[in-house]
């Protein structure tokens, strides 16, 4: 099992306080609690919710959520999904710690707990980077200092946003991967990747393939006869159904008939329901 690397400052770094021993929590009603509208997040996988939230029955919320005080209550800072998973628990109160927090930090620590707890699809990323960048004025280079990145991997993200709507949705939507509409960026006109997108959805291409056929449009070259790769479809069907199952990311890498299946987890609780899921003790 893979447990994803900590990003660079944290939510600790971010509003020192936040995390660690000791630190005061207060249990809020859940009905006191509302969304931020800055969350990056758009998209909550029911299966994932579902699964939190049948380890919170069992052993309770264990992480506070992080909020901020409003006019008629409190705002989540960061803890969306547990919230959520809370929510369909039938639990009426939550711990949290209480912070002040500005517009930008709560952005920012909204942005650094999706990375990582929970990726964020390719174009919440970006749309959540340039928000960055428009409304708190920050440059890419401090974008990728605050939420543990390297530059370059902020530059291609925002890239991202330069691509026509339907490629953009499919990106949301998981149709096509990172990998997919990078390779449909090496193609200047939004014709031409959206005949790209129309080749590679049909097709099933690989990331590979895609990259090939981008190369052949850029020649010139407007014959394309590739073939699927069924067998990476299968892959990602089986990394679907694990994931489901499972209610965390799922990869699973081949090398001829061997491979590996990486089960990631966020915590020391969630790799104790992972285990008692995956020994059959429920």
């Amino acid at each position: 099992m893979v447990q994803k690397r900590g990003l660079g400052r944290g939510l600790a770094a971010l509003l020192p306080g936040a995390e660690g021993p000791g630190v005061a929590t207060l249990e809020i009603p859940l009905a006191e609690l509302e969304s931020n509208p800055l969350q990056p997040r758009r998209h909550f996988d029911q299966a994932g919710l579902e699964e939190l939230a049948g380890t919170i029955r069992a052993h309770g919320l264990l992480t506070p959520v992080v909020v901020r005080r409003t006019a008629h209550g409190y705002q989540i800072v960061a803890g969306e999904r547990r919230v959520r998973a809370a929510r369909l628990a039938g639990l009426t109160r939550v711990p949290a710690i209480v912070r002040e927090a500005s517009n930008a930090q709560a952005l920012e620590m909204a942005l650094v707990e999706n990375l990582q707890r929970e990726d964020l699809n390719p174009l919440e990323a970006a749309e959540a980077y340039q928000r960055l960048v428009e409304e708190f004025a920050l440059t890419q280079e401090e974008v990728a200092q605050r939420v543990g990145r390297d530059r370059s991997s902020v530059t291609n993200a925002l890239r991202l946003l330069k691509l026509p709507r339907k490629i953009r949705e499919d990106l949301a939507g998981g149709t096509l991967s990172e990998g997919h509409a990078r390779a449909l960026l090496g193609l200047e006109r939004q014709a031409d990747q959206l005949k790209a997108r129309d080749l590679i959805v049909n097709k099933g291409l690989s990331v590979r393939a895609a990259e090939a056929l981008v190369r052949r449009l850029k020649r010139g070259d407007r014959r394309v006869t590739p073939r699927p790769v069924a067998a990476n479809a299968n892959l990602q069907a089986l990394e679907d159904q694990l994931r489901q199952a499972l209610g965390t990311k799922v990869r699973i890498a081949k090398n001829g008939p061997a491979g590996t299946i990486e089960i990631s987890f966020f915590s020391d609780e969630d790799l104790t329901r992972l285990v008692e899921h995956l020994v059959g003790q429920r």
